[in-house]
């Protein structure tokens, strides 16, 4: 007897401990499918807009709400991964973007376009005030057809109704190669928010920005 006890004692632990890790197995899949189904839930989109330094692009939409990620980088050109100096020099044909990552179920496209649009001067074509070249060119660089019927539908009510005093350059261009630009060129403001490019360029525009959208920011 002492025998099978122990036989049956063995075999009770065995399926015991088989059942505890089927439970945890399940347990891990369903919470998996749950986790699959939120992020699902999230409206992740993608969109990379050129207004000129990227550097003053990135401070602006870091505080629009729903905006979940800011890259500043380069797009539109035709040299494999770029370097700021190479970029500058107007010769690789790149813009210097940011590339923003949003919920679209916070922040539509078209509430970005029209932060893109009246957050610099998409008149004067490769150029932004002191910023002159290709690389500072105004652009939007579409992920896919609803963003470029969008863009395309803003820049002509704009032209139409004259908005401006002269016409909108904006390049409206399917989105390529992204390529991050060198670490220090992230968070840039945030970060050197003293300096003097920062005080005398971007600060005036981030004051003109957080009045005038006061109900998008995070």
């Amino acid at each position: 007897m002492s025998k099978l006890f122990c036989q049956f004692q063995k075999t009770f632990i065995f399926i015991s401990i088989l059942m505890t890790f089927l439970v945890l197995s399940c347990t891990g899949k369903v919470n998996s499918k749950q986790k699959l189904k939120e992020d699902m839930s999230i409206g992740t989109d993608t969109i990379t807009f050129g207004a000129g330094c990227f550097w003053c692009v990135e401070a602006v939409f870091q505080q629009v709400k729903g905006v979940t990620k800011v890259t500043s980088g380069y797009m539109g050109g035709k040299l494999k991964n770029p370097t700021y100096r190479e970029v500058c020099s107007g010769l690789t044909g790149h813009a210097e973007v940011c590339q923003l990552v949003f919920d679209s179920k916070v922040v539509s496209v078209d509430k970005l376009l029209e932060i893109f649009w009246q957050t610099h001067d998409p008149t004067t074509l490769n150029r932004q005030g002191h910023d002159i070249g290709t690389q500072y060119r105004s652009a939007v660089f579409f992920h896919n057809e609803e963003q470029k019927a969008k863009a395309t539908s803003w820049k002509k009510q704009l032209n139409d109704k004259k908005v401006f005093p002269n016409p909108i350059v904006t390049e409206i261009t399917q989105a390529s190669t992204f390529y991050p630009a060198e670490d220090y060129h992230q968070n840039y403001f945030q970060e050197n928010g003293e300096e003097p490019y920062c005080q005398v360029v971007i600060k005036p525009k981030m004051d003109k920005f957080l009045k005038e959208f006061k109900s998008v920011l995070k």
